[in-house]
């Protein structure tokens, strides 16, 4: 067994990006300081406990050793030191106590989760829409939600940066965010732009969302703002429309701007949003489901109800990939103007 790197620069810096090192500086120090402003009055022993698992991480980062598994050296899941930054074990070295206990806060987890997504069929302001949401694991960093708002129906679809509890709590901050600021009722390019600043100011760099915010009103019109998202099928009698992504991703500059587009939706058209989980898929010979597939497809589903058309490309999908293995989070969300 190999002698843990002391080499401060090749050490953590080889598994999380410097942006994330300084959060988890700044987090270990700010609960220091907490914690002896705590123990400043009567404290019990726990406190003193953590306060001096805190000074221990904080030497392992001085010293070259943080974010190395204590038992076998080798670099523990940065996503685990993000969720909590005492971590000193890598998954394969918990013991069993230890892995009951992380299996039940992911179960947990991903129970708080599924109660944040909306009603699987809703029915408002004139349209009907059906979503399927697939986690690869318990958890999802893909973001969905419907509800009606001052007369017209919100839909949100995205995708948040990387895997598991992290980008599942970055998921939950978007929901919060957008839920609040519907109640606002801003103009959509202001409610997205609020809720960039938002997410850029809370959350770490490199954190960022890919997105499509979208209000349907009963006359049939729909704007949409798509912030570096997958594009839109709109689905007609005609051959479904692209709408690519008219804006940055969420999260990346606090000052970005977003162009909302219109689309005039006719009884009967619908629209089909989607994240990489799909389109990225493989079949056993390694090639992706892609955009243009679904495209394809996609246009001879143009007067399917929205569960109609989930259950079709679902299936065009197992087709596709063959009892492969999903690797990522897979949402559809498919609206119809009634």
């Amino acid at each position: 067994m190999s002698a843990p790197n002391l080499n401060p620069q090749s050490s953590l810096s080889a598994t999380i990006p410097v942006a994330e090192q300084a959060y988890l500086r700044s987090e270990l120090e700010r609960r220091r300081t907490r914690l002896q402003s705590a123990l400043s009055s009567p404290a019990s022993g726990s406190l003193t406990s953590l306060l001096d698992e805190v000074d221990a991480a904080l030497a392992r980062m001085d010293e070259g050793t943080y974010g190395i598994c204590e038992a076998c050296h080798t670099a523990i899941e940065p996503d685990r030191l993000l969720a909590d930054p005492l971590v000193q074990f890598c998954l394969d070295d918990l013991t069993r106590e230890e892995r009951q206990a992380l299996e039940t806060d992911l179960t947990l987890a991903a129970r708080i989760q599924q109660a944040l997504l909306p009603q699987p069929h809703l029915s408002a302001s004139g349209f009907h829409a059906r979503y399927h949401y697939a986690p690869a694991g318990l958890v999802s960093g893909d973001y969905c939600d419907l509800f009606q708002s001052n007369g017209s129906l919100i839909f949100l679809l995205g995708d948040v940066s990387g895997k598991g509890v992290a980008a599942s709590m970055l998921m939950s901050h978007l929901h919060a965010t957008f839920r609040s600021l519907a109640n606002v009722d801003l103009p959509l390019e202001r409610m997205v732009q609020a809720a960039n600043r938002i997410f850029a100011e809370s959350t770490l760099a490199g954190q960022y969302a890919t997105l499509i915010v979208g209000r349907a009103s009963q006359d049939g019109t729909v704007e949409f703002v798509s912030a570096g998202h997958l594009p839109l099928l709109h689905l007609s009698c005609n051959a479904p429309a692209v709408a690519d992504a008219t804006g940055l991703p969420l999260g990346m500059f606090t000052n970005a701007s977003f162009t909302v587009h219109r689309l005039q939706l006719a009884p009967g058209d619908a629209l089909l949003v989607y994240t990489d989980g799909f389109t990225e898929a493989l079949n056993p010979d390694g090639e992706e489901y892609g955009i243009a597939r679904m495209k394809t497809f996609a246009s001879g589903c143009s007067a399917k109800a929205p569960d109609q058309l989930i259950s079709d490309c679902l299936q065009d999908l197992r087709s596709f990939t063959i009892g492969t293995k999903p690797t990522d989070d897979l949402t559809l969300l498919a609206i119809q103007r009634a």
